[in-house]
């Protein structure tokens, strides 16, 4: 039997799960939004295979990304995550995680979610790539460089337009497995 072809940054785990079941499908879901947006900023710097392994200590620590928690947090809760070796212990992307929480809410309130906000920057459909190799993959794109400058405006913090591009493929905003891939027909089908 011959083997799947996948991205070639999917060569091992927890990479190559995360890969065939989650990565590129589009989400919908304001928490599951709100976990990738989180753990995108945690990434900043280090590899994802590193934010991977330190998930469930993600979920566990930030009380399941539920985000009206999250934004109650004080000095105390985020003292208890820059100890937790659990996750990413970096004083600014702690902080950034709770000022995003609360930066969240608010768009929810003004926007009625932030689905419907984060989707406006592709237009409500994911943008579909077609992609020989992942060298033709960009850092950022004009659309992730709306959504940086907007969030930025927001008060959000470790959003980036490299950020918000890695968050969108996270989320299936844009359908970025290379063409040979087996995932990419799967995905581009799903909205």
């Amino acid at each position: 039997m011959k083997p799947r072809c996948r991205c070639a940054w999917a060569r091992e785990e927890p990479n190559i799960t995360y890969h065939d079941t989650e990565w590129g499908v589009p989400q919908h879901d304001d928490l599951v939004l709100f976990e990738f947006l989180i753990l995108e900023g945690a990434q900043a710097g280090l590899s994802w295979t590193t934010i991977l392994n330190k998930r469930e200590n993600y979920r566990a620590a930030y009380d399941g990304f539920d985000v009206r928690r999250i934004a109650k947090y004080d000095d105390r809760k985020a003292a208890k995550l820059l100890a937790d070796p659990g996750i990413v212990r970096n004083r600014l992307k702690v902080a950034a995680s709770i000022g995003n929480a609360r930066a969240f809410l608010d768009v929810q309130k003004e926007i009625g979610s932030f689905d419907r906000y984060i989707w406006g920057f592709v237009g409500g459909k994911p943008l579909q790539n077609r992609r020989a190799s992942m060298k033709e993959v960009p850092a950022r794109t004009p659309e992730s460089d709306a959504m940086s400058k907007d969030l930025l405006r927001r008060g959000f913090k470790f959003v980036g337009s490299t950020i918000c591009y890695a968050f969108m493929q996270a989320c299936g905003l844009v359908n970025d497995h290379s063409v040979d891939c087996f995932r990419h027909r799967m995905v581009a089908k799903l909205k």
